[in-house]
């Protein structure tokens, strides 16, 4: 089978496709057939060495959302899933034709839900859950979304809006990604570049400030967010896609009126409440299901393209999530 590493940290080129024997799936594991690919802004941090968190062990594949028909199960699983499409989130060796994974981590894929959008029924569609979950957002509250044409982003973006919140203020760094995430039911759409892009947010909520921030680019925009949040207002940090080298300090000063910043992690969350990620994995089931939440495909490109995939994601350029399909 066909499978992409990298031997060097540096630019898309350091992809390399090699053959590589099919995995067996061990004990607890499934083999699955893989049919999509999702490619992320933290795969670009760890290919160039910048991921602000973890640095693989060279030589490296990423590890991804991966969509597939499961094909094979280790000793110990049921036979029961054979040949249902799953969702494995964050696979390892996942750039791959073929992935052995655990069968606590994958998830079925809601009917009618083409293996490209699916993809973000893994790792990134529970994190847009988890981080307004995180966040507390309740009906009539406003939010400000980050990235909101971004594969985390985009997602966060319906959320927000199926919950009822008011405005939903939407960021983004083009015309074309302010355009899509109104298309997605953004109320306000908002070019974070701008060096008024912050007195456009308040004009938009007026009073006090945004009752919720959900940032995951990161850099200066979380001094900026700080000072946007009403009292009791909440900013949730989840990432640092823009500017993953930089390392913003803020004052307790900035939150004395009554403002709570928090990070999310993930990996943190299924390490200390599982409970949490578990229900949060079922909240994102349905809205898939029952069309609050529309994951949307900016590019699907075919695996023996990888460097292609890897240049549209560190472009920035791309609206809803980069896919690759063997």
């Amino acid at each position: 089978m066909r499978i992409v590493r990298y031997h060097e940290f540096g630019p898309s080129s350091v992809l390399r496709i090699e053959e590589a024997d099919v995995p067996r799936p061990g004990p607890g594991d499934v083999l699955v057939r893989v049919e999509a690919i999702g490619v992320d802004q933290a795969d670009v941090q760890r290919r160039r060495g910048e991921h602000p968190v973890s640095a693989p062990v060279l030589p490296a594949c990423p590890a991804a959302d991966v969509v597939g028909v499961v094909e094979q199960t280790g000793p110990d699983v049921s036979r029961e899933h054979l040949g249902a499409r799953v969702v494995v989130w964050k696979a390892k060796n996942a750039y791959a034709d073929y992935v052995a994974a655990p069968v606590h981590r994958i998830l079925p894929v809601p009917d009618g839900l083409d293996p490209a959008q699916a993809t973000v029924m893994g790792s990134t569609g529970r994190v847009a859950m988890q981080v307004v979950n995180t966040g507390q957002l309740r009906a009539a509250e406003s939010v400000l979304v980050h990235g909101a044409a971004g594969a985390v982003g985009h997602v966060a973006l319906q959320i927000a809006k199926a919950r009822g919140a008011k405005p939903v203020i939407a960021t983004a760094s083009s015309p074309e990604k302010l355009d899509f995430a109104r298309s997605l039911g953004a109320d306000v759409c908002v070019d974070y570049g701008r060096p008024d892009w912050s007195e456009q947010v308040r004009q938009a909520v007026g009073g006090p400030g945004v009752d919720v921030i959900l940032n995951g680019i990161g850099g200066d925009l979380l001094h900026d967010d700080v000072e946007l949040l009403a009292p009791y207002g909440r900013l949730v940090f989840y990432g640092a896609s823009g500017s993953p080298t930089a390392r913003p300090v803020l004052s307790f000063l900035d939150v004395l009126g009554m403002k709570y910043v928090t990070g999310f992690s993930m990996a943190a969350l299924l390490r200390h409440r599982p409970d949490l990620a578990e229900s949060g994995t079922r909240l994102l089931l349905d809205a898939v299901s029952d069309g609050s939440v529309r994951p949307v495909v900016a590019a699907r490109v075919p695996l023996s393209d990888v460097t292609r995939a890897h240049d549209l994601v560190e472009s920035r350029a791309s609206r809803g999530r980069v896919v690759l399909v063997p």
